[in-house]
């Protein structure tokens, strides 16, 4: 740290002037890129501990598993320390090892405490982005979550979300007069891709205690800024779901945090490792909902990071509001490779005393070419930069380390214990026992074996831990065929009826959705 910048290493001719990243301009947001093996998780850790020492909280995905090493001190004893002494003295840094604050977050519960959303709180735009869904599937999305707001369904987890579609699939009728044409096959579609989903997951991101944003912009008594890591090797392996999870989290923070100008620091900043999975075939309207995020959330004190192999990875119109730049080198081996080398160096000031196309296709590990912004936000000279080595340990940490770190965390026991609260699943499968009751009332008494096992059709019975028990098949027997029909008949139309009335006699709440759909509060 210098005053009111963090130092990220030397640059110029020997390295001997230090290149900052004015903290004032933090949440001008920044980009750092690179081909595979350049150096570019060293200058994520040296510019996290850098934010985090200057009273800034983090938030960083750790993809290979290396930057848990935040939280111990560097080895001295370790290979890399005679090379990172050397690079020290070169730019004129005291290699002073030690660790930073971090909170270890996991989906899967795992390797941190686990990280979950709610489906209402996540919306029907990123939901159907998760699950690849076609333009008319989104559509039928939409029109659940609007019934869901309608009709007070609360939607916590995807057994609720299935419980609701199986709803909207057996009252289409009703539900199309209100909300328009729903195609059963589009509702099936869906729930197909639902089973992808919980085969990937899924089911661990969904339900409560949901995710406080609070506890990710914590401080220690001292005032550094926690590191939140989020174990991200095994949800890599479904990288879809790994985007969106990032993608409902940023724009969690746009929707929730208040406006506050331009500060003299950020209050948190953002970095999303393996950016090219956020645009990767995603639809015009997602690239420019994210980049109308990005030109905006700086104004609520956040710095978003995007890390990358090559710069070309990110659209240009979110590529023009990055202000802080490190590139490490890329490799130019084909045509297109050397076409994008040539746009890369273009996205730099001009520096009269040497080619950035050429530094950039030169600069060794640990090198990059570098540009922050300067006074008033110009964007700086770009120079050949030597990056600091970092403080904490260079990879993974040891399970002692890990172990004292989730012990000492300010969250400890906040979310490990799932919560099980009343929900669509409960409140719909309560509507068909009473549709069931009702409907014996008016005929014959229904089978055991069929009226209420069909009142569980909502996706089974709920364990006391909340995972799924499936319902007992009914009976079938020659003899009752035909009566049970029948009063399956009737049970399904008095449901029907029964949904008819409300959709035309409930007001319900108007629910309010931020940009991507997402929940943010209600009016």
């Amino acid at each position: 740290m210098t005053d009111g910048a963090i130092f990220v290493g030397g640059g110029g001719e020997g390295y001997g002037t230090a290149q900052n990243l004015l903290l004032k301009y933090g949440n001008r947001h920044g980009l750092i890129a690179g081909a595979t093996g350049t150096g570019k998780t060293v200058t994520l850790q040296v510019l996290a501990e850098g934010f985090s020492a200057a009273g800034v909280p983090v938030f960083l995905s750790d993809v290979k598993g290396d930057l848990s090493g935040l939280c111990q001190p560097g080895d001295p004893t370790a290979k890399t320390h005679e090379p990172f002494t050397k690079r020290a003295a070169t730019i004129g840094v005291d290699l002073e090892y030690r660790a930073f604050p971090a909170i270890f977050w996991d989906m899967f519960g795992e390797k941190g405490h686990p990280v979950r959303t709610t489906v209402a709180e996540m919306g029907p735009l990123l939901l159907s982005r998760l699950l690849e869904l076609s333009e008319a599937q989104e559509g039928v999305m939409n029109v659940a979550f609007r019934l869901a707001d309608d009709e007070g369904l609360p939607l916590l987890d995807l057994k609720d979300l299935r419980a609701l579609l199986t709803y909207v699939a057996e009252n289409g009728d009703a539900v199309s007069a209100r909300y328009g044409l729903v195609a059963k096959d589009s509702v099936g579609a869906i729930q197909r891709r639902l089973l992808v989903l919980e085969n990937e997951g899924g089911t661990k991101l969904f339900g409560e205690p949901a995710l406080d944003l609070a506890d990710l912009m914590r401080l220690t008594p001292q005032g550094e800024g926690y590191v939140n890591i989020l174990a991200a090797d095994r949800l890599m392996n479904a990288p879809r779901l790994y985007a969106t999870f990032l993608l409902w989290l940023l724009s969690e923070l746009f929707e929730t945090l208040p406006e506050v100008g331009d500060p003299e620091k950020p209050k948190l900043v953002f970095f999303f490792d393996e950016a090219h999975l956020l645009f990767d075939d995603a639809p015009k309207a997602l690239v420019s909902k994210v980049e109308q995020v990005a030109r905006l959330i700086r104004s609520k004190g956040v710095g978003v990071y995007f890390i990358t192999q090559n710069p070309a990875d990110v659209p240009e119109n979110i590529l023009s509001q990055l202000g802080n730049r490190v590139q490490h080198a890329l490799r130019a081996f084909t045509a297109k490779d050397q076409k994008d080398l040539r746009l890369a160096a273009q996205n730099y000031r001009p520096n009269p005393r040497f080619s950035i196309e050429e530094a950039i296709r030169e600069v060794g590990t640990g090198e990059a070419v570098t540009s922050f912004l300067e006074a008033k936000g110009v964007p700086g000279i770009a120079e050949r930069t030597l990056v600091r080595p970092p403080f904490s340990r260079l990879g993974v940490a040891d399970p002692a380390a890990r172990a004292a770190a989730a012990q000492a965390s300010p969250v400890a026991g906040k979310y490990d214990h799932e919560i099980d609260r009343e929900s669509a699943w409960e409140i719909l499968q309560a509507r068909a026992k009473r549709a069931a009751d009702t409907a014996a009332e008016q005929g014959e008494e229904p089978d055991p074996s069929d009226g209420f096992n069909r009142a569980k059709r909502y996706g089974g019975s709920k364990s006391a831990g909340g995972a799924s028990a499936p319902a007992p098949a009914p009976k079938k027997t020659g003899s009752t065929k035909t009566g049970t029909a029948r009063r399956s008949d009737s049970i399904t139309e008095t449901f029907a009826k029964s949904f008819a009335r409300q959709l035309g006699t409930k007001g319900g709440q108007a629910v309010v959705r931020g940009i991507f759909g997402t929940l943010f509060g209600k009016r």
